[in-house]
């Protein structure tokens, strides 16, 4: 694409497209900038638009649009080709940093975004100057320029929050210090400087604070994974103005009361308390002499802040201090006044673990936003959660105390509630929050709380406050406490005694019909865990004998409450789904055709607008599972489990929905591999169509396709043979491909060894030669540990299914003694390296099968030496696993590749089993040594045993006499 004016009117033009509320309209035109972006000048058309053009919206949707395709393509991946041309990736690294800086803030925050993935892949080496070009715009005094600077150098540096330690890592932020540290600091005093120069003037304040927070976070980044020396040695300049900031109360930066966004204030503020509670945390000896004035003016921010929604970022950091501060042995001295741990409970935990008339909103009228953050743990921000791990701070040391003080509030607050339930309800969730908090030492996802304070009885309190809630007629009435009293039994599910939980099953059934979206979620989802907690035998805790009497209640309730207004796609009620079938198996058999058809209509549905990948997930695996549980009892019935979703599964092929397409695929295998006769002619039909290029290029389908095909080659090698050779190459073309890449040349060795063991040998024949030369080709350009592992286990099978003396006619067809040269150089040093069962039966009956069959086997003439090869064989029956890598080895995972293609998600109940190509042809490879050797020293008398005695070491040679002693054989 040349860099003119035409090409700049066609890319706006397309671009204008793009934002069309007609699908008509805009696919096509995304289609189109899809397949153009791979030519040169692409990103910097992009950036001229962006720069150039007129309308506001344009400019807007290429600093988008710019971004996705920097995001896509930039990182270079091994094996597979450069999306960017080299000048393209020079000219945008050379302009984008000024044309950031010169635009208006909401094209600033995309390419803001976009220099920072381009840094995360190319900074320091690649871009050596991009810290120096930011860092000599401070000088500006323009704070727009300031303040863009100072968000892109953000957005670079968080990444530092959670990388692992490494030297690399280091080293770059040494670097970033040395450049950065020190401007930084200058930037921050004179920045406080000027608020106190315009400090009656609002607009320039909003920018300034802007800039302190930006400055606080870039602080909480370069302090994360170490104290660095600079800030250690200007640790007064940063605490005092931390300090002054956080007691600092500015009339004019206030919001307005009703408004539930944080101000730029509270921003602030939040900020410098996350900054103290890390030096507190990781740099207690440093920070010591700055503490005490933190935890005051932190406990009089706390003590004086209102209960408003914009102050709960501040108001649960403040906490989050507290609570950091409090763990510390160090600083234990502060709390151990019993008038000080009443203060806190009193007037900080407390009041902040009040259900308020925010969160009531947000529960009726928000509910996913509640879940996300009550159930998932994403509440890390609220205040109820920053006193729950405020009070578990506290209890770690002064555990009686609190207990004794929160005992006689949650007493307090339930007689409140017993005298007027209808108008006192929030009391009661308020002492249900502390007694949770109370009573949770330690908790997991898969297992709830598995530690509880032993002085908080669980299960008295079970019995008296929440079983009367969960028997309570009316599922709608109270729906907060209902919801309550549901996650008090999910919390505790590892505590609380099976009778008692086998007790809430059915009334837990019950609530599945409650109109509260939160409450019948939660319900959902403590059945779904419920479900999966283990007994004493490590089998489920409930057994489906148990479940049984309420399985019509539970599916009819269950799927019910995706009828429910806001739960359609409710991923926990499918979860639910999936779990009762997994755990009830085949007493769902009844109800299979009526669920089936429930479940494909909402397939059909959610294929449209695929927006919920948890709910659709679990949606392929429940239809997983109604297939084996049915199919188990009746294999039969995969005709009618076909007929009711192959027209749901063709249109989603046809419109090629990217996200379900995998799933398809793995659905499809799951069905083929059920049937027991040969391959039914609606797949053959399709089997062209899986070869096409174009679907191997998504990464996510490599593992299901290739699996599909191997169902295909498994229930039909023959026919395929027979009435499709013309697509034996095609099917070759795809190992071809798949071979050439170190992500995913496993699942093209999948491939080859199900054409190997299951085509006829006369259809492969011709092609059995290129296939050796493409492995050759591979390991002498990149060998890997895997590809070496997977190719011992394809020329071993190819040993066991058409002999040793092909697979050594092969190699040397290609190069004369080449069959030796493997043997020396890859199977004798390599072989340990195999790892599987099957994998090492097939390995070690291959290299049984080379030593006994070959003609120059018996006989110590090069270019090998069978004695090698049986120590080698030894060694893998006895020996550990050799699973060391090579330093320089690095595998890319499918997840690690770059770019907006679906990832595959393995569907666990569409798993395939293991398959044993040798089966029970042999079924000890051990025994079949020994026997094989024997049937070889009888032919040739007194040579092997002297040959052995003579070049095998001594453990070696004992343990083939235990082998030929099982056996029942000796050698002659």
């Amino acid at each position: 694409m040349e860099l003119n004016d035409a090409n700049l009117h066609t890319l706006t033009e397309y671009l204008q497209k793009t934002l069309s509320p007609d699908p008509l309209v805009r696919r096509p035109a995304e289609k189109f900038l899809e397949s153009v972006e791979g030519n040169q000048n692409y990103p910097i058309l992009l950036l001229t638009a962006l720069e150039k053009s007129q309308d506001d919206v344009i400019r807007v949707c290429a600093a988008v649009t710019f971004k996705n395709y920097i995001k896509r393509n930039w990182r270079i991946v091994e094996d597979e080709p450069n999306k960017i041309s080299d000048p393209d990736r020079t000219a945008v690294k050379a302009n984008i940093v000024n044309l950031m800086l010169t635009s208006p803030e909401q094209i600033q925050k995309q390419l803001s975004d976009a220099i920072s993935i381009i840094g995360r892949e190319d900074f320091p080496q690649k871009w050596p100057d991009l810290l120096t070009e930011m860092v000599t715009r401070f000088q500006s005094g323009d704070f727009h320029i300031i303040n863009g600077v100072l968000r892109t150098a953000h957005s670079l540096f968080k990444r530092y929050r959670h990388e692992f330690k490494s030297n690399e890592l280091w080293m770059e932020i040494k670097l970033v210090l040395d450049t950065f540290a020190q401007p930084l600091t200058e930037l921050f005093k004179a920045t406080i400087d000027l608020c106190q120069t315009h400090a009656t003037d609002i607009n320039a304040l909003k920018v300034l604070f802007s800039s302190l927070t930006l400055i606080s976070k870039l602080f909480y980044s370069l302090n994360f994974q170490d104290l660095p020396e600079f800030f250690e040695d200007n640790m007064e300049t940063w605490m005092t103005h931390f300090h002054n900031l956080l007691t600092l109360d500015n009339k004019l930066l206030q919001t307005e009361t009703f408004n539930p966004k944080s101000g730029l204030l509270e921003l602030l503020k939040s900020q410098i308390c996350d900054n103290a509670a890390l030096y507190a945390q990781k740099y207690d000896e440093e920070f010591q002499p700055y503490l005490p004035r933190f935890v005051t003016a932190i406990w009089n921010l706390l003590v004086t802040t209102g209960q408003e929604v914009k102050y709960d970022l501040l108001v649960s950091n403040a906490i989050q201090f507290l609570a950091s501060v409090c763990e510390r042995p160090h600083y234990k001295h502060l709390f151990e006044d019993q008038n000080t741990l009443t203060s806190i409970c009193e007037k900080v935990i407390v009041p902040n673990m009040e259900f308020r008339s925010a969160d009531e909103e947000a529960f009726e009228d928000n509910s996913e936003e509640y879940i996300i953050r009550d159930l998932e743990g994403s509440d890390i921000d609220t205040r109820r959660r920053a006193a729950c791990d405020l009070v578990r701070g506290l209890c770690r040391f002064f555990e009686g105390p609190v207990t004794a003080i929160f005992s006689g509030y949650v007493n307090s607050m339930l007689n409140e509630y017993a005298k007027n339930p209808a108008a006192n309800w929030k009391h009661k969730d308020s002492a249900i929050y502390l007694v949770t908090s109370l009573a949770s030492k330690a908790q997991t996802q898969k297992h709830g709380i598995t530690q509880a304070n032993e002085l908080v009885n669980l299960t008295e309190f079970f019995v008296s406050h929440i079983l009367p809630d969960l028997r309570s007629p009316s599922v709608n009435e109270f729906p907060v406490l209902k919801a309550d009293a549901v996650k008090y039994v999910m919390t505790f599910r590892s505590q609380l005694p099976k009778e008692q939980l086998l007790e809430t099953v059915p009334l837990l059934v019950a609530h599945l019909r409650a109109e509260s979206t939160v409450q019948h979620t939660y319900t959902a989802h403590a059945l779904e865990r419920l479900f999966t907690m283990r007994g004493p035998n490590n089998s489920t805790l409930f057994s489906a004998t148990e479940i049984a009497p309420f399985t019509e209640q539970l599916l009819n309730n269950l799927f019910n409450a995706l009828a429910i207004p806001g739960s359609s796609e409710n991923e926990y009620i499918m979860k639910a789904i999936m779990r009762s079938f997994s755990l009830l198996q085949e007493t769902i058999v009844p109800y299979i055709p009526t669920l089936i058809g429930q479940l494909t209509h909402k397939l059909l549905l959610v294929s449209k607008n695929p927006s919920k990948p948890h709910f659709n997930h679990y949606l392929f695996e429940s239809l997983c599972l109604s297939i084996r549980i049915t199919c188990k009892a009746n294999p039969a019935s995969v005709l009618s489990f076909e007929e009711a979703l192959f027209p749901v599964f063709t249109e989603i092929l046809q419109s090629d929905v990217q996200e379900f397409v995998p799933y398809v695929f793995q659905v499809m295998s799951l069905l083929l591999e059920i049937h027991t006769s040969s391959i039914p002619s609606s797949y053959m039909a399709l089997f062209p169509h899986l070869l096409q290029p174009v679907l191997w290029e998504r990464t996510g389908n490599i593992p299901p396709l290739v699996r599909l095909l191997q169902a295909y080659l498994e229930k039909g090698g023959t026919t395929i043979a027979g009435s499709a050779p013309d697509k034996i190459p095609g099917l070759l073309g795809v190992f071809q491909k798949l071979i050439a890449s170190k992500a995913n040349d496993h699942q093209g060795f999948y491939l080859l060894n199900s054409v190997v063991e299951h085509m006829p040998p006369e259809s492969i024949g011709q092609y059995r030669k290129q296939i050796f030369i493409l492995l050759f080709q591979r390991l002498q350009s990149s060998k890997t540990t895997k590809f070496i592992k997977s190719f011992l286990v394809f020329v071993n099978l190819y040993c066991v299914k058409y002999g040793a003396i092909a697979l050594q006619e092969i190699f040397d067809d290609i190069q004369p003694k080449m069959f030796g040269m493997v043997l020396e150089k890859i199977v004798i040093p390599e072989v340990q390296k195999v790892s599987g069962q099957v994998e090492k039966k097939i390995c070690a009956v291959g290299i049984t099968k080379i030593l006994t069959e070959c003609p120059n086997g018996p006989h110590l003439r090069p270019p090998w030496h069978p004695p090698l090869v049986l120590q080698a064989l030894i060694g893998l029956f006895e020996l550990p696993e050799d699973d060391s890598i090579p330093d320089d080895e690095h595998f890319i995972d499918i997840e690690d590749t770059p770019g907006y293609q679906t990832a595959f998600s393995q569907l666990a109940f569409a798993g395939k089993k293991e398959h044993d190509p040798i089966g029970d042809a042999v079924s000890n490879p051990k025994i079949l040594l020994a026997q094989s050797l024997h049937k070889l020293s009888t032919a040739c008398p007194g040579r092997v045993p002297s040959m052995l005695s003579t070049s095998l070491n001594a453990e070696a040679l004992q343990f083939l006499q235990g082998y030929l002693q099982a056996a029942s054989v000796q050698l002659v």
